[in-house]
Protein backbone atom coordinates (compact mmCIF):
# COMPACT_ATOMS: atom_id res chain seq x y z
CA UNK A 1 0.00 0.00 0.00
CA UNK A 2 1.21 3.45 -1.31
CA UNK A 3 -0.01 7.08 -0.42
CA UNK A 4 -2.45 7.76 2.15
CA UNK A 5 -4.18 4.49 2.43
CA UNK A 6 -1.12 3.57 4.12
CA UNK A 7 -1.55 6.22 6.97
CA UNK A 8 -2.47 5.90 10.28
CA UNK A 9 -4.43 9.10 10.04
CA UNK A 10 -5.95 8.29 13.25
CA UNK A 11 -2.49 8.74 15.06
CA UNK A 12 -1.59 11.16 12.77
CA UNK A 13 -4.34 13.94 13.70
CA UNK A 14 -5.10 12.87 17.31
CA UNK A 15 -3.27 14.61 18.56
CA UNK A 16 -4.44 14.37 22.78
CA UNK A 17 -4.18 10.67 21.97
CA UNK A 18 -0.45 11.27 20.41
CA UNK A 19 1.38 13.68 23.20
CA UNK A 20 0.17 12.42 26.56
CA UNK A 21 1.00 14.89 28.97
CA UNK A 22 -1.50 17.57 26.97
CA UNK A 23 -3.26 18.19 29.75
CA UNK A 24 0.11 19.58 31.94
CA UNK A 25 0.75 21.85 29.17
CA UNK A 26 -2.91 22.82 28.84
CA UNK A 27 -2.89 23.69 32.02
CA UNK A 28 -0.42 25.93 31.98
CA UNK A 29 -2.04 27.90 28.88
CA UNK A 30 -4.97 27.99 31.86
CA UNK A 31 -2.60 29.57 34.87
CA UNK A 32 -0.79 32.10 32.19
CA UNK A 33 -4.08 33.39 31.12
CA UNK A 34 -6.11 33.20 34.94
CA UNK A 35 -3.03 35.87 35.55
CA UNK A 36 -3.04 37.76 32.95
CA UNK A 37 -6.80 38.36 33.21
CA UNK A 38 -6.31 39.22 36.72
CA UNK A 39 -3.53 41.81 35.51
CA UNK A 40 -4.92 43.13 33.08
CA UNK A 41 -8.93 42.44 32.69
CA UNK A 42 -9.55 42.56 28.49
CA UNK A 43 -12.47 44.19 27.45
CA UNK A 44 -14.82 42.11 26.09
CA UNK A 45 -16.43 42.80 22.57
CA UNK A 46 -19.63 41.38 21.17
CA UNK A 47 -19.21 41.26 16.89
CA UNK A 48 -22.41 39.04 16.80
CA UNK A 49 -25.70 38.34 18.92
CA UNK A 50 -24.52 34.86 19.80
CA UNK A 51 -22.95 34.08 23.61
CA UNK A 52 -19.97 33.11 22.98
CA UNK A 53 -19.84 35.21 20.02
CA UNK A 54 -17.28 37.39 22.14
CA UNK A 55 -14.12 38.54 21.90
CA UNK A 56 -11.50 39.74 24.42
CA UNK A 57 -9.09 42.31 23.44
CA UNK A 58 -6.09 43.15 25.96
CA UNK A 59 -5.23 46.81 24.86
CA UNK A 60 -1.80 47.91 24.15
CA UNK A 61 -2.93 51.76 23.84
CA UNK A 62 -5.48 53.52 21.68
CA UNK A 63 -3.17 53.58 18.62
CA UNK A 64 -1.54 50.15 19.19
CA UNK A 65 -1.90 47.72 15.84
CA UNK A 66 -4.03 45.02 16.88
CA UNK A 67 -3.20 41.36 16.26
CA UNK A 68 -6.24 38.08 16.17
CA UNK A 69 -5.99 34.89 17.73
CA UNK A 70 -7.71 32.31 16.65
CA UNK A 71 -7.71 29.37 19.09
CA UNK A 72 -7.56 25.28 18.57
CA UNK A 73 -9.24 22.30 19.40
CA UNK A 74 -10.47 20.88 16.40
CA UNK A 75 -13.43 23.48 16.09
CA UNK A 76 -15.16 21.59 18.89
CA UNK A 77 -13.42 22.79 22.15
CA UNK A 78 -11.82 25.35 24.38
CA UNK A 79 -12.90 29.26 24.26
CA UNK A 80 -11.51 32.15 24.23
CA UNK A 81 -10.17 32.43 28.15
CA UNK A 82 -8.06 29.88 27.32
CA UNK A 83 -5.57 31.91 25.78
CA UNK A 84 -5.31 34.77 27.51
CA UNK A 85 -2.01 34.77 28.52
CA UNK A 86 -0.62 35.02 24.93
CA UNK A 87 -1.45 39.10 25.28
CA UNK A 88 1.14 39.89 27.88
CA UNK A 89 3.99 39.37 25.12
CA UNK A 90 2.22 40.73 22.56
CA UNK A 91 1.23 44.01 24.86
CA UNK A 92 5.14 44.21 25.96
CA UNK A 93 5.44 45.07 22.07
CA UNK A 94 2.90 47.49 21.65
CA UNK A 95 0.21 45.37 19.96
CA UNK A 96 -2.97 44.92 21.29
CA UNK A 97 -4.39 41.56 21.33
CA UNK A 98 -7.74 40.49 20.37
CA UNK A 99 -9.09 36.61 20.90
CA UNK A 100 -12.46 35.52 19.66
CA UNK A 101 -14.48 32.74 21.14
CA UNK A 102 -17.15 30.99 18.72
CA UNK A 103 -19.35 28.22 18.55
CA UNK A 104 -18.56 24.29 18.35
CA UNK A 105 -19.25 21.28 16.95
CA UNK A 106 -21.18 19.69 16.46
CA UNK A 107 -23.54 22.28 18.14
CA UNK A 108 -22.92 23.80 14.32
CA UNK A 109 -21.13 23.10 11.77
CA UNK A 110 -17.86 24.21 10.52
CA UNK A 111 -18.88 26.52 7.67
CA UNK A 112 -20.94 28.15 10.65
CA UNK A 113 -17.71 29.12 12.83
CA UNK A 114 -15.60 30.41 9.71
CA UNK A 115 -18.88 33.02 9.35
CA UNK A 116 -18.18 34.09 13.15
CA UNK A 117 -14.89 34.13 12.55
CA UNK A 118 -14.70 36.26 9.46
CA UNK A 119 -17.35 37.95 11.57
CA UNK A 120 -14.97 38.23 14.11
CA UNK A 121 -12.03 39.69 12.25
CA UNK A 122 -14.01 42.45 10.07
CA UNK A 123 -15.02 43.79 13.74
CA UNK A 124 -11.32 43.98 14.89
CA UNK A 125 -10.64 45.84 10.73
CA UNK A 126 -14.10 48.36 11.15
CA UNK A 127 -12.28 49.10 15.00
CA UNK A 128 -8.76 49.71 13.86
CA UNK A 129 -9.15 51.10 10.48
CA UNK A 130 -7.11 48.43 8.78
CA UNK A 131 -6.77 44.80 8.33
CA UNK A 132 -5.09 43.29 11.27
CA UNK A 133 -2.91 40.13 11.28
CA UNK A 134 -4.05 37.19 12.19
CA UNK A 135 -2.19 34.11 13.80
CA UNK A 136 -3.93 30.59 15.17
CA UNK A 137 -3.14 27.14 16.65
CA UNK A 138 -4.35 24.20 15.15
CA UNK A 139 -8.40 24.69 13.58
CA UNK A 140 -7.42 28.38 13.78
CA UNK A 141 -4.02 27.58 11.68
CA UNK A 142 -6.63 26.81 9.30
CA UNK A 143 -9.35 29.64 9.86
CA UNK A 144 -5.92 32.10 9.93
CA UNK A 145 -5.10 31.16 6.50
CA UNK A 146 -8.42 31.31 5.35
CA UNK A 147 -9.16 34.96 6.90
CA UNK A 148 -5.76 35.61 4.82
CA UNK A 149 -7.06 34.19 0.97
CA UNK A 150 -10.37 36.36 1.77
CA UNK A 151 -7.81 39.22 2.23
CA UNK A 152 -9.24 39.91 5.41
CA UNK A 153 -6.36 39.57 7.28
CA UNK A 154 -2.92 41.77 6.41
CA UNK A 155 -1.15 38.72 7.27
CA UNK A 156 -1.51 35.00 8.89
CA UNK A 157 0.93 33.10 11.19
CA UNK A 158 -0.75 29.54 10.87
CA UNK A 159 0.88 27.37 13.78
CA UNK A 160 0.49 23.60 13.43
CA UNK A 161 -2.39 24.22 11.02
CA UNK A 162 -4.35 21.86 8.91
CA UNK A 163 -5.37 23.17 5.58
CA UNK A 164 -6.61 19.98 3.70
CA UNK A 165 -9.22 18.52 5.70
CA UNK A 166 -9.99 15.68 3.78
CA UNK A 167 -7.42 13.69 6.08
CA UNK A 168 -9.59 14.27 8.97
CA UNK A 169 -12.73 12.48 7.92
CA UNK A 170 -11.98 8.88 8.50
CA UNK A 171 -10.65 9.59 11.93
CA UNK A 172 -12.65 9.63 15.01
CA UNK A 173 -12.02 13.71 15.23
CA UNK A 174 -15.15 14.02 12.71
CA UNK A 175 -17.65 12.28 14.76
CA UNK A 176 -18.59 15.80 15.68
CA UNK A 177 -17.44 18.08 12.45
CA UNK A 178 -19.06 15.74 10.20
CA UNK A 179 -17.49 16.42 7.11
CA UNK A 180 -17.72 14.80 4.04
CA UNK A 181 -16.30 14.98 0.71
CA UNK A 182 -17.48 17.83 -0.73
CA UNK A 183 -17.29 19.68 2.87
CA UNK A 184 -13.96 19.40 2.67
CA UNK A 185 -12.63 20.43 0.26
CA UNK A 186 -15.10 23.44 -0.25
CA UNK A 187 -13.86 24.24 3.67
CA UNK A 188 -9.79 23.36 3.12
CA UNK A 189 -7.21 26.52 1.86
CA UNK A 190 -5.42 24.44 -0.71
CA UNK A 191 -8.56 24.83 -2.65
CA UNK A 192 -9.16 28.61 -1.79
CA UNK A 193 -7.36 31.47 -4.31
CA UNK A 194 -4.38 33.17 -3.34
CA UNK A 195 -4.22 36.58 -1.55
CA UNK A 196 -4.78 39.44 -4.10
CA UNK A 197 -1.47 40.26 -5.11
CA UNK A 198 -2.05 44.17 -6.08
CA UNK A 199 -3.41 45.03 -2.34
CA UNK A 200 -0.91 46.79 -0.19
CA UNK A 201 -0.01 44.23 2.41
CA UNK A 202 -2.16 40.95 2.60
CA UNK A 203 0.35 38.09 0.87
CA UNK A 204 2.79 36.92 3.90
CA UNK A 205 1.61 33.54 5.53
CA UNK A 206 3.88 32.19 7.65
CA UNK A 207 3.14 28.34 8.86
CA UNK A 208 5.26 27.02 11.88
CA UNK A 209 5.00 23.76 13.10
CA UNK A 210 6.86 21.70 15.93
CA UNK A 211 9.26 19.33 14.73
CA UNK A 212 7.98 17.09 17.32
CA UNK A 213 4.21 16.75 15.68
CA UNK A 214 3.31 14.04 13.55
CA UNK A 215 4.50 13.47 9.39
CA UNK A 216 1.24 14.67 7.98
CA UNK A 217 1.34 18.34 10.50
CA UNK A 218 4.78 18.67 8.98
CA UNK A 219 3.74 17.68 5.59
CA UNK A 220 0.45 19.70 5.80
CA UNK A 221 2.29 23.65 6.84
CA UNK A 222 4.77 22.15 4.00
CA UNK A 223 2.22 21.84 1.31
CA UNK A 224 0.71 25.21 2.16
CA UNK A 225 3.57 27.30 1.96
CA UNK A 226 4.91 25.41 -0.81
CA UNK A 227 1.86 25.72 -2.73
CA UNK A 228 0.97 29.52 -2.08
CA UNK A 229 4.82 30.45 -2.65
CA UNK A 230 4.42 29.09 -6.25
CA UNK A 231 0.98 31.31 -6.75
CA UNK A 232 3.18 34.49 -5.46
CA UNK A 233 2.60 34.89 -2.14
CA UNK A 234 4.99 35.38 0.22
CA UNK A 235 5.40 32.75 2.62
CA UNK A 236 7.53 31.36 5.35
CA UNK A 237 7.36 27.46 6.60
CA UNK A 238 9.46 26.78 9.63
CA UNK A 239 9.65 23.44 12.10
CA UNK A 240 10.25 24.42 15.94
CA UNK A 241 12.79 22.17 17.71
CA UNK A 242 11.60 19.84 20.36
CA UNK A 243 8.33 20.86 20.27
CA UNK A 244 5.14 19.17 20.11
CA UNK A 245 1.39 20.04 18.57
CA UNK A 246 0.87 21.19 22.54
CA UNK A 247 4.44 22.98 23.29
CA UNK A 248 4.86 24.61 19.63
CA UNK A 249 2.45 27.40 21.80
CA UNK A 250 5.22 28.02 24.17
CA UNK A 251 6.96 30.79 22.21
CA UNK A 252 3.81 32.99 22.13
CA UNK A 253 4.33 33.51 26.02
CA UNK A 254 7.99 34.63 25.92
CA UNK A 255 8.02 38.10 24.75
CA UNK A 256 11.80 38.21 23.80
CA UNK A 257 11.08 34.81 21.08
CA UNK A 258 11.68 35.37 17.68
CA UNK A 259 7.90 34.28 17.07
CA UNK A 260 6.36 36.82 19.29
CA UNK A 261 8.85 39.67 17.62
CA UNK A 262 7.45 38.15 14.34
CA UNK A 263 3.95 38.36 14.61
CA UNK A 264 4.86 41.97 16.36
CA UNK A 265 6.55 43.18 13.14
CA UNK A 266 3.45 42.04 11.20
CA UNK A 267 1.27 43.88 13.51
CA UNK A 268 2.96 46.95 12.46
CA UNK A 269 2.79 46.45 9.33
CA UNK A 270 -0.72 46.31 8.68
CA UNK A 271 -2.47 48.02 5.91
Amino acid sequence: MTGKSAIDLEAEYNNRARVPDHQTVMLRWRAAAEAARLATPPQEIAYGPGEREVMDLFSAGDDAPVAVFLHGGYWQALDRSWFSGLAPALNAHGVSLAIPSYDLAPAVRLGHILRQVRAATDAVRARAGVRPIVFGHSAGGHMAACMLSEARASAAVAISGVFDLAPLIPTSLNVALRLDEAEAAALSPIHWPVPDGSMPGGTVLDCIVGANESPEFLRQSRMMTDLWAARGVETRYEALPGLDHFTVLDPLFDKDSALVKRIAELAKETT
